[in-house]
């Protein structure tokens, strides 16, 4: 058969689905859906930590250098999400998603962002200033910026046999993945304003300052009230 004829089959086969929908209680994996036509639903949080500026680095920088760069900040996020109870279901070049279940799921993602936000600033930006002289001779600052949303989404597996992953569908991992993309130093780190209702009193406030202001952002034409900040925690 042609590849013309089996992708043409393959795409009627797939607009053609029933799917086959249930109800997840913990966060699944892929191979917890069906390829054909399984899709799970469930209420979680979704946190994006995307870096910033990975292309300049590596117009400017040796490829090492912008590779022990990318890898320290994505090790930084995978094992923070890890220790905040999190589950990392996704890498895209210089981005990683991890989604948040349980009790205070909202407080953990959020706790978990200002805590890579304290990395960056604190370990990834002295450090690499000190170790590679391109990023010293071109005073590069390693920026980036999480965002995190939280809402019913559904787990769909994507691709053929042998070469599949989830896919995500909802709200809450759309547009937390936007707000990853916003660039806007010192602030490095974005919720939604549902997220930030559900937050912990605790999660609120450094002693007695408020730790997040409003602000307005515009995203795909609309204007939606998200919550930011730029103090970082000590993990």
């Amino acid at each position: 058969m042609a590849i013309i004829d089996t992708i043409t089959e393959e795409v009627n086969n797939v607009l053609n689905i029933a799917w086959d929908e249930r109800t997840g209680s913990v966060i699944p994996e892929t191979t917890d859906v069906a390829l054909k036509n399984g899709a799970v639903k469930i209420e979680a949080t979704f946190l994006y930590a995307d870096l910033a500026g990975s292309s300049i680095l590596a117009k400017i920088c040796p490829w090492q250098t912008t590779a022990k760069i990318i890898r320290s900040y994505l090790d930084t996020a995978v094992r923070l999400i890890r220790y905040h109870g999190g589950e990392v279901r996704s890498f895209d070049g210089d981005r990683v998603m991890g989604v948040f279940k349980g009790t205070t799921p909202n407080t953990s993602a959020a706790n978990c962002a200002r805590n890579i936000d304290w990395v960056v600033t604190n370990l990834i930006n002295p450090k690499a200033k000190e170790k590679f002289k391109s990023i010293r001779d071109n005073d590069i600052k390693i920026k980036h910026c999480v965002g995190i949303d939280t809402s019913e989404a559904r787990a769909v597996r994507s691709g053929i046999r042998n070469n599949n992953d989830l896919i995500w569908i909802g709200k809450a991992p759309s547009f937390a993945a936007k707000l990853s993309d916003i660039r806007d130093y010192p602030y490095e780190v974005y919720i939604s304003k549902e997220s930030f209702n559900k937050l912990a009193s605790d999660a609120k406030k450094n002693g007695t300052e408020d730790v997040w202001t409003s602000k307005i952002v515009t995203i795909g034409g609309e204007n939606y009230t998200v919550y930011r900040t730029n103090t970082p925690l000590k993990p």
